[in-house]
């Protein structure tokens, strides 16, 4: 489908009118590989539901080498993961067993409880490869937050793809000019890759109450203010700022309806109750959580 928000009329605004925060990537080592972590931040908690943005890499793996994350916990949240180049393969309690490749999406919902692990296959372990992606969490509602766990993957073609005048944009959730993603949600959730050929523009839409773009790569501006890779730019609510780019690039659109209310971020737990959090932290420490007997291994419970 084609939709042109460019020829669109828009609230023309400065960079510095319709942007809210920038919030500036940490680095974080994750044994040998390294992630920048965007959000939570000490200034923004969460844009819409997305309380957890983690660019992972680009990483280049020699042959033998690849990511290992063992069976660990979550509760309360669902994970998104979205890669760009390369392949992770997901196993969970539930009994999934599921490789990602780019353009594809794992959404996997924790509820009251959920066990996976994150790991290089064997067969691409052995070739050597690139890994470039992103990792987000959503928190859930808090009539969500017990909800059963699940698992769903959406296969790249799956996933609709709107064409406008110089860019084109994969819908990862929610709607978007007349289109909707499969990726089933608990709250109003934007999110969605876009590229922009040289030249082209991007309006960003105000339907959603809360915005934040990502800059991927390429030379981009949002309203002639440059955007700068590794920083999220939190956008101010109504505005319809205009993203022109200068070279081919890329960047990730996300947010929704704000949640209801703070959330407590432990680990890998996130909940609206702070008792939820300790009985979580009790459960994994004592074996309660399902496991899955392809993988025996578990990261324990931090000390802090």
């Amino acid at each position: 489908m084609s939709w042109n928000p460019c020829d669109e009329p828009g609230e023309r605004t400065d960079g510095g009118a319709a942007i809210d925060l920038v919030i500036a990537g940490r680095p974080r080592d994750l044994g040998g590989f390294e992630v920048r972590r965007l959000l939570p931040s000490p200034r923004q908690q969460m844009v819409g539901p997305f309380i957890f943005f983690d660019e992972m890499g680009p990483a280049d793996f020699p042959p033998g080498r690849g990511i290992d994350v063992r069976p660990h916990p979550h509760i309360g949240l669902a994970t998104v993961t979205y890669l760009f180049e390369g392949e992770i393969l997901h196993r969970d309690s539930l009994g999934t067993v599921q490789p990602i490749r780019p353009g594809d999406v794992n959404w996997m919902t924790a509820g009251r409880g959920i066990a996976h692990s994150e790991r290089t296959s064997p067969e691409t372990r052995a070739a050597g490869h690139r890994l470039f992606g992103i990792q987000a969490w959503v928190a859930l509602p808090r009539e969500a937050e017990e909800v059963p766990p699940t698992f769903a993957h959406h296969p790249r073609a799956t996933l609709p793809v709107i064409d406008g005048n110089g860019w084109s944009l994969r819908l990862i959730a929610g709607a978007l000019a007349g289109a909707c993603s499969p990726v089933a949600t608990t709250s109003e959730t934007l999110y969605a890759d876009i590229t922009l050929q040289a030249g082209g523009c991007f309006i960003v839409p105000a339907a959603h109450e809360e915005r934040a773009v990502y800059p991927v790569s390429g030379e981009m501006a949002l309203n002639g203010q440059p955007l700068v890779k590794g920083e999220l730019v939190v956008l101010r609510a109504g505005m319809q700022p205009v993203i022109s780019a200068a070279s081919e690039g890329r960047l990730m659109l996300l947010g929704g309806a704000p949640m209801d209310g703070q959330r407590r971020v432990w680990w890998n737990f996130v909940s609206s109750r702070p008792e939820r959090i300790e009985q979580a932290k009790t459960d994994w420490r004592e074996g309660r959580f399902e496991k899955f007997p392809a993988d025996d291994e578990f990261i324990p419970l931090p000390e802090s």
